[in-house]
């Protein structure tokens, strides 16, 4: 089948690497253009890495990360930051964790200073840890317990979708799981994953590469080294028949629905996965996709719909197993039987009937424009391509997603959605428990 012209303007970040003796990963990303730095550091540790009995471990101990370090007091990153102009944060994923901040250029030695002081040994006391779990605790009250439709669906999706662990536990973490922490528990976790082997530091924006690669050994080069951890398999069949389940929202004003499907390995099978991102756009990006013209303009059956990639909906920060998903809203008064059979006839007709080369030109130019936006930033940047050579040792694909995405076919999106049937699904109805 042709193929129209969806003219995808391309980007030529550069890539620069170095391996530390210590086993750190080092991308550099030189651009002058404008007197900014994105500083990223990602740990190949997630919430997929969590023993038994430890629920929502990684996400404490990313905030433990912040709690002081070798030479520094509590709050003292916060401040050296911020007094140099700066923003900066972290934030816990299935398959990594990461620390970033953007500064001006002029402050590069000193964002490397604080990273690297942490990654040296961050101060794990049972006072931090006891003060921290509480901020844990608190945040998961504000996020989850009394907000309306809270963990929904990235928190209550995956165990009925998985029968294993790591795939299936919530990754914020248990009351009980947490208050059982010990500061012993946290050192281990941090001599286990947090090892210069186990990470990626970028570096992009306003740099000279020889003057950052002598900042970064100067202050990174004399942590010690100690092993990769072996990361388990955390792969498990696919669904052989439909699997449900439903939750009373106590504070849900209407019911809503997940649906969710596995794709291919988003890594290992990496050309099969991309249909599957434009997919989940086709279906639910905009007044004009399938899905939002049907539930919401024609039938009014749905208030919202959306689609995306991984349980926390970024398609290119996510190993295997994951899953394509689709979020409606809807009102008191639809069944999710209506629901559920207008979105198995859209699937069905988009399999049959396929889509226009012009729909799905409008598509991928409106995908590859988003993400040229988000790496438009250095932090964006930064961010972006140290994940990307962390699970996939290639952080020059930066330059070629949105080519790669406005390559994908029609053909290819028809066989996409042909594979989203009632019986690989997991299905999660969220019942409003009566707060009007």
């Amino acid at each position: 089948m042709s193929h129209a012209t969806v003219k995808i303007p391309a980007t030529s970040y550069a890539v620069e690497r170095l391996t530390l003796e210590n086993g750190l990963r080092v991308v550099l990303s030189p651009d002058r253009s404008a007197p900014v730095i994105g500083v990223a550091v990602v740990y190949d540790v997630g919430i997929r890495s969590e023993p038994e009995g430890r629920t929502g471990f990684a996400h404490l101990f990313e905030h433990l990360m912040f709690q002081g370090s070798e030479n520094l007091e509590k709050l003292a990153h916060f401040r050296y930051v911020q007094a140099s102009g700066g923003v900066f944060n972290g934030s816990t994923h299935l398959d990594y964790t990461d620390y970033y901040e953007s500064l001006p250029s002029n402050a590069l030695e000193r964002a490397l200073f604080l990273e690297a002081d942490r990654m040296r040994s961050p101060r794990i006391t049972p006072e931090n840890l006891a003060n921290q779990i509480a901020v844990v605790k608190e945040e998961i009250r504000v996020n989850v317990l009394n907000r309306p439709y809270g963990g929904f669906p990235w928190l209550k999706l995956p165990p009925v979708m998985f029968g294993t662990f790591p795939n299936a536990h919530d990754g914020y973490g248990s009351f009980v799981d947490l208050e059982s922490a010990t500061a012993e528990d946290a050192a281990s976790f941090f001599r286990t994953y947090y090892a210069p082997a186990n990470a990626v530091l970028c570096v992009a924006g306003d740099i000279d590469v020889a003057e950052a690669t002598a900042l970064i050994e100067k202050h990174f080069g004399g942590i010690a080294a100690r092993p990769k951890p072996e990361r388990p398999d955390f792969s498990e069949p696919d669904l052989t028949e439909e699997r449900r389940a439903s939750h009373t929202d106590p504070m849900a004003p209407m019911p809503a629905v997940a649906m969710a499907w596995r794709v291919p390995d988003p890594v290992k099978e990496f050309d099969a996965y991309l249909p599957y991102v434009v997919l989940a756009e086709v279906l639910t990006d905009g007044d004009a996709s399938r899905l939002v013209e049907r539930l919401i303009l024609d039938d009014g059956i749905a208030t919202s719909v959306s689609g995306y990639l991984g349980f926390m909906g970024d398609p290119f920060d996510v190993r295997d197993p994951t899953a394509m998903l689709l979020q409606i809203h809807f009102p008191p008064q639809v069944t999710l039987a209506t629901v559920e059979a207008a979105v198995d006839e859209e699937l069905a007709r988009l399999a049959t009937d396929g889509l226009s080369e012009a729909e799905l030109a409008r598509v991928q130019a409106r995908l590859a424009a988003h993400m040229l936006r988000e790496t438009d930033s250095v932090l964006g940047r930064a961010l972006s391509m140290a994940v990307l050579e962390q699970q996939r040792d290639r952080a020059e694909l930066i330059n070629e997603l949105p080519r790669l995405l406005g390559s994908v076919t029609t053909d290819q999106i028809a066989a996409a959605a042909a594979t989203l049937r009632p019986g690989r699904r997991a299905l999660l109805e969220i019942v409003p428990g009566g707060a009007q």
